[in-house]
């Protein structure tokens, strides 16, 4: 029988589902019966399960397709994912379930033309006299989710003086508690600096919401809020989107994937290669403009 524990936490992760990727009504059933079951098969739970326990419980799909394998699979990995973000568990024993069809599917990410439209959006709201404070507050969090790639976890909860007026970058901890430096832009520091003249003076966060500071279901509907206004499907937008926009645009202009990765916080840089889906036709003109031997004569045929 599933504990109490679990079925808060299921409850939780499946909330977060939904407003991350507007996931639909069929795969949240899906996703709530697959962890129902896995929690009701583990003698400690899900939140309490070790690697062993999940091997155990995946050798018990063996007669199953490979798409309901994939499914189970991906479920329990993005709940243990959630529990470790969320600060839940200090592990992740996700690494022990199978990988059925190895393909990794690429991020969603957005055109150079859609974020200058979120930007767009931005100006128009702050074009009002007098700017309202949510306003700024949105522009702070937008500037800094597109121009330094954090994640969603880590911008709700920068304290209040981590962005510094004349540093370009601050120290972040992020999973696995690795501390990473991450680049703040010119714009973003500004914008920063706005929105924070308005904080109260006993607020520990940047972006306070509630008893603690501003939640990631509430950044989620704040994108999609701003990507309706300008013109995009909501459900196009997101805080990973928008990491995954950063990491894009800066390997299309040049940027050094191994710079990348220490940007992002990758552990392996087999995961920052996942941004490398530039178009082939400018891998092509780049090895055509490039290479050593463009300079060299042509033997004749």
């Amino acid at each position: 029988m599933t504990g109490a524990g679990d079925r808060a936490l299921i409850e939780r992760f499946l909330e977060m589902m939904a407003a991350e990727s507007g996931a639909a009504a069929n795969t949240l059933a899906a996703y709530r019966s697959d962890l129902v079951l896995a929690s009701t098969f583990l003698e400690r739970g899900l939140a309490e399960a070790s690697s062993d326990d999940l091997a155990r419980l995946s050798g018990n799909w063996a007669e199953l397709a490979r798409a309901s394998v994939a499914r189970k699979a991906a479920a329990l990995r993005r709940f243990y994912a959630f529990l470790v973000e969320e600060g839940h568990r200090a592990d992740d024993p996700g690494a022990s379930l199978p990988r059925p069809g190895a393909a990794r599917r690429l991020p969603k990410t957005l055109a150079h033309g859609d974020v200058d439209r979120l930007f767009a959006a931005i100006a128009e709201r702050m074009a009002q006299e007098p700017v309202n404070p949510l306003d700024l507050r949105l522009a702070a969090l937008v500037e800094l989710l597109y121009g330094s790639g954090l994640r969603a976890s880590e911008l709700v909860s920068i304290p209040r003086n981590a962005v510094s007026p004349d540093r370009p970058f601050l120290i972040m901890r992020g999973k696995g508690g690795r501390e990473r430096l991450v680049p703040i832009s010119d714009r973003a520091r500004a914008a920063v600096a706005r929105w924070r003249d308005l904080l109260p003076a006993g607020s520990a966060w940047l972006f306070p919401g509630g008893k603690a500071h501003l939640s990631r279901i509430r950044l989620y509907q704040l994108l999609k809020e701003l990507a309706a206004q300008a013109g995009i499907p909501p459900e196009r937008v997101s805080p990973h989107v928008l990491r995954h926009a950063f990491a894009t645009h800066l390997l299309e202009g040049g940027a050094d994937l191994r710079a990348l990765q220490l940007m992002l916080g990758h552990a392996d840089i087999a995961t920052t290669e996942i941004y490398t889906h530039v178009d082939s036709s400018r891998l092509v003109a780049l090895v055509n403009a490039r290479h050593p031997l463009v300079d060299l004569p042509r033997r004749p045929a």
